[in-house]
């Protein structure tokens, strides 16, 4: 089943209730459908939500981008607050990593190899945190496609 009728939509509804205070979001996403597990909203959502809640002080901007390549769609999630740690980096998708169940990374990286979708923290420790989601190019269809 397709996602949604987009990522951008996705993105709105799973970023609306979230207390982004005075950090600046940036949505620059082509209108999307995704061939997916119907969890990929919950994916988004917890990855826009960790943002505020482990950024830091220093966050201002949550941005979220696109970029088409010859293997398929890469979707960005990146902010530019404290990033992940080093020591954590290697961890972060193993199960019991986290502050709450433990399964946060590990779930959604399940999740989305369900339909071939693939998930890397691919962010630099003090700079941010930044999350790549590649969709494969048969599993995704862009507005006007």
């Amino acid at each position: 089943m397709y996602a949604g009728s987009g990522y951008l939509l996705i993105m709105k509804q799973g970023t609306g209730s979230l207390p982004f205070r005075k950090i600046r979001l940036e949505v620059e996403i082509p209108e999307v459908k995704i061939f997916a597990d119907p969890l990929l909203e919950k994916v988004f959502y917890n990855l826009s939500g960790n943002a505020p809640r482990y950024g830091g002080e220093r966050m201002t901007c949550f941005r979220d981008t696109a970029k088409e390549a010859d293997n398929g769609l890469t979707l960005v999630v990146e902010d530019n607050g404290i990033g992940i740690p080093a020591n954590d980096k290697g961890r972060m998708f193993n199960r019991g990593f986290g502050k709450n169940t433990g399964l946060g990374l590990l779930m959604f990286r399940e999740i989305l190899s369900i339909t071939g979708i693939t998930l890397q923290g691919t962010g630099v420790p003090g700079t941010g945190a930044r999350f790549e989601i590649t969709i494969p190019k048969e599993d995704y269809r862009l507005r006007g496609e």
